[in-house]
């Protein structure tokens, strides 16, 4: 948590794939409401009933046509803000092909190291430190 107190957004989990050097992220469309064309995390809402890491699974499947084992450990990061209560896992490990499975969201989907990280629009000014470190330890 940052230490602002207890949240008072969505509670939303995402999963930063790491691949040797390079992390995925996914470009949102300029219509999206919330947090429009920016580079972001895969992920998505906390559904009623659902497990943080259950809807990460979840989530990871439906955006990138990914399968992940449900993590058994807490998340690598938690940013609480006003608008949201994020849950980041670091994921190193997957089956199939990570690819754009949700359009409507996203109009792009790529790798990137992390001088390519840091010139671009993130949906949240924390990213950039969560990348560094994901790029910096093996996942």
């Amino acid at each position: 948590m940052n230490g602002r107190g207890a949240p008072d957004g969505p509670l939303v989990v995402a999963g930063l794939l790491v691949r040797r050097d390079r992390v995925l992220l996914c470009h949102r469309t300029s219509e999206r409401v919330w947090f429009p064309d920016v580079w972001d995390v895969p992920g998505g809402h906390v559904e009623n009933g659902e497990t943080r890491t259950g809807a990460l699974v979840r989530e990871l499947h439906e955006e990138l046509g990914i399968v992940i084992v449900e993590p058994a450990e807490s998340d690598a990061v938690r940013v609480v803000t006003g608008e949201f209560d994020l849950s980041v896992w670091v994921i190193g490990q997957w089956a199939g092909r990570p690819g754009n499975a949700a359009p409507r969201e996203h109009d792009d989907v790529s790798w990137f190291s992390l001088d390519q990280v840091s010139s671009l629009p993130l949906a949240d000014a924390s990213y950039l430190d969560l990348l560094t470190n994901a790029l910096a330890g093996p996942p």
